[in-house]
């Protein structure tokens, strides 16, 4: 399989660090600091697991935390600890961090959280609780009360664990100590076996930094605080604060404008939030707080309100476009205005080939009227300017770049150091778009075209054959290593855009005969290329001409692998009416999606929640393999799949919006839309977004209702040439 394939079958488990090595200036503040506020699911908490010795007892829900809603510190929920420590057993219950989505260093010197005791708890009778970190070592284990004698009955209250009560407990037999910046998990043990029932709920679990904790201060109230209605959902919009120490916002409802009860947190760096109604025609009031590092809270901010509505589809439409569009727009690098890889995350690790699908995502928002065409220009303008002095490798960019300083990120290690030949072809896609649709006569937009033009004329295509008679193109070149990755673009996958510019350069052109020995190719090399990542010699000559679930397929390697294939070389090129010697790639596209559709129909695994609404599997976070089999189904859905496939499956695509909104909205849907996937069979909804996902449902939804990215990239002089070089004929 391909690299992008491989790196999304992994689920994306530990983005780089930043160059400099600091992390922590590389994520938000919460991220740094915290380690569980609250589940999306109930009710049980994804990410931990317990086990139980008798005779004693332990409460959990499939192996995992028990999650508490009727009180809590961090609404809307919190963990619940209900045990009985029998002589003779052992229980111990796992708190585990979400370090597999980046490299986080956390920040702080003690490990806080907030308890409550139904009755009061001694410190003899309290659980104890050890730490580790993210290469195994683990910390002794110490009272759970630290130097408390008691925890009060029905009372919150912090509690605080130096890292150094941990360290200095006992010698270490190991030559490794243990490191706080980079916890992995917190556990919970059994203590004294006093055969006893015990219940403690914690929240608000967190590294904090206890020397800020003098501060007495309280953070300015959220100004401009607005509240915006749609069909189940309520989205409220602030100024984020610039204070330094500023951690977190809390929001409070009331259904008469003067009772407000909490109901919700949000991260101290964003200024959205997004309440979940469940149905039409609630009228609602918030008012929103802000929190410090030290708890200090500000007065409220003035009163908003806001009424949910039915919608229709078009309305339903629009309303996803603009939320995922938001996170090419709020969730942009500041410095760069370019995609940020997966948020939360790395803030810095600016993606090439996420920016390029975001650059069609703006073009969408500027003629949806999402933001004005000013706008649009200017952030147009500060991406052009930046990509212009980040590193280039004979005019070809690397996959991931350093948002501060321009500066090639080798994410996949030290030999991923220079040119990224697919990912700057997508980011090209998006370019190009862009010269077409930025068209008017004025100074900005002159600039815009001018510079897109020079890019496009200084990417070495050619170069990235490898050798002058290379039947291939070749993903990667490094200034220390050269080809050394070697690794050929063969198709079927989602590089067929890499063949088209290549082909289509005015300048660096490659003969548009690669496109049939290299993308198509029949060679020994290419057979096993497709055999390696397929496993089976279905397709393995690019062509296939078996039938799946009652559907032929013409390309594609078994029965069409990834769905994201059909959408990133796509999102331009526009394959309708068109055929080469082998496809109507539209045609050939609509049956990979229904394939898919039919697979989560059949569901030969059980898996809870697929079905005709319920469907789409492709590259994401703990996605697994997308491809319409059993091998690699891990019963997790990946909404931009079903939903990219707009164009393709309008009917099909649509009852799963409609599926993934009502009735699965209210742990799916956030500020910059569906999150990136979810596995009901695990009870798992995925709190991230990713840039190589959200842009595609925001682009093809667009070709669906009204061709716009498919015309302005299908408008450059360039590629009807190139097209016709290699073959295709209107249909």
């Amino acid at each position: 399989m391909n690299r992008l394939s491989n790196a999304f079958a992994l689920g994306v488990t530990l983005l780089a660090a930043t160059p400099d090595g600091n992390a922590v200036s590389a994520q938000s503040r919460y991220d740094a600091h915290m380690v569980f506020d609250n589940s999306l699911t109930t009710p049980g908490y994804y990410y931990s697991d317990g086990e139980v010795v008798a005779p004693s007892q332990l409460e959990l829900v499939q192996e995992k935390f028990p999650i508490e809603e009727k009180t809590c510190v961090t609404p809307p929920n919190c963990l619940r600890l209900n045990w009985r420590s029998g002589k003779g057993g052992d229980w111990r219950v796992r708190l585990n961090l979400k370090h597999h989505y980046s490299n986080f260093d956390l920040s702080g010197d003690t490990l806080s959280f907030w308890a409550y005791a139904d009755t009061a708890l001694s410190a003899d009778a309290a659980p104890r609780i050890y730490v580790t970190d993210t290469k195994g070592e683990g910390s002794p284990s110490i009272g759970l009360l630290g130097e408390r004698q008691e925890l009060p009955a029905r009372k919150w209250t912090r509690l605080t664990l130096p890292f150094a009560a941990f360290a200095g407990l006992f010698n270490s037999t190991s030559d490794v100590a243990f490191d706080p910046a980079h916890v992995a998990a917190i556990t919970l043990v059994q203590g004294l076996d006093d055969d006893t029932p015990h219940t403690v709920l914690i929240d608000d679990v967190r590294i904090a930094d206890e020397q800020k904790s003098a501060d007495l201060t309280p953070p300015a109230s959220p100004s401009n605080v607005a509240a915006r209605g749609y069909e189940r959902h309520i989205e409220l919009t602030w100024t984020p604060s610039r204070e330094t120490d500023l951690l977190r916002y809390v929001i409070s409802r009331s259904s008469n404008g003067t009772s407000f009860t909490p109901i919700g947190v949000q991260k101290g760096h964003l200024g959205r939030y997004v309440d979940w109604m469940g149905e039409p025609g609630r009228t609602v009031f918030y008012r929103i707080a802000a929190e410090d590092d030290a708890g200090n809270e500000s007065p409220a901010s003035a009163v908003v309100s806001a009424t949910t509505k039915r919608m229709t589809d078009e309305e339903l439409l629009t309303m996803v476009q603009e939320a995922c569009f938001r996170y090419y727009w709020d969730g942009a690098h500041p410095d760069a205005g370019m995609a940020i890889e997966i948020t939360p995350g790395n803030d810095n690790l600016v993606a090439l080939g996420a920016s390029g699908f975001g650059l069609m995502a703006l073009v969408t928002g500027v003629d949806r009227q999402f933001i004005t065409r000013d706008q649009g220009v200017e952030r147009l303008q500060k991406i052009l300017r930046f990509l212009q002095k980040a590193d280039r490798f004979h005019g070809v960019w690397p996959h991931f770049l350093d948002g501060r300083t321009g500066k090639a990120v080798p994410f996949f290690g030290p030999f991923d150091d220079g040119a990224d030949l697919v990912e700057t072809a997508f980011l090209m896609q998006g370019l190009l778009v862009a010269r077409q649709y930025f068209d008017r006569d004025t100074p900005a937009e002159r600039e815009i075209r001018d510079s897109v033009t020079r890019f496009w004329r200084e990417a070495e295509w050619d170069w990235f054959r490898k050798t002058p008679d290379s039947d291939f193109l070749y993903w990667h070149w490094s200034p220390d290593h050269g080809f050394k990755i070697s690794h050929p673009l063969v198709g079927w996958n989602e590089t067929m855009i890499i063949y088209l510019l290549a082909i289509a350069s005015p300048t660096h052109a490659v003969p548009a005969s690669l496109y049939h020995t290299g993308w198509a190719g029949q060679s020994d090399l290419a057979v096993r290329y497709r055999r390696n990542w397929g496993r089976t010699a279905e397709g393995d000559h690019y062509v296939n001409g078996h039938i799946y679930y009652g559907t032929k397929l013409d390309v594609g390697v078994g029965s069409g692998g990834e769905l994201f294939f059909t959408h990133f070389s796509f999102m331009g090129f526009d394959p309708r009416r068109k055929r080469d010697r082998y496809t109507n790639y539209f045609d050939n596209n609509r049956n990979i999606a229904l394939i898919h559709h039919a697979y989560a129909i059949a569901n030969p695994l059980h898996r809870v929640g697929y079905g005709d609404a319920s469907w789409g599997r492709s590259a994401g976070v703990n996605a697994g393999s997308g491809r319409s089999t059993p091998a690699g189904d891990n019963g997790t859905i990946t909404p931009s799949a079903a939903l990219s496939s707009m164009p393709y499956t309008p009917e099909e695509s649509m009852k799963a919006l409609r599926h993934f909104y009502r009735d699965l909205g209210d742990r799916l849907w956030g500020i910059y839309g569906f999150r990136d996937g979810f596995n009901e069979t695990n009870n798992w909804f995925e709190d991230v977004y990713m840039g190589l996902n959200q842009a595609p449902i925001v682009v093809m939804i667009e070709n669906y209702r009204t061709g716009l990215i498919w015309k302005r990239f299908m408008a450059n002089p360039e590629i009807a040439p190139a097209l016709a070089a290699i073959g295709f004929k209107d249909e």
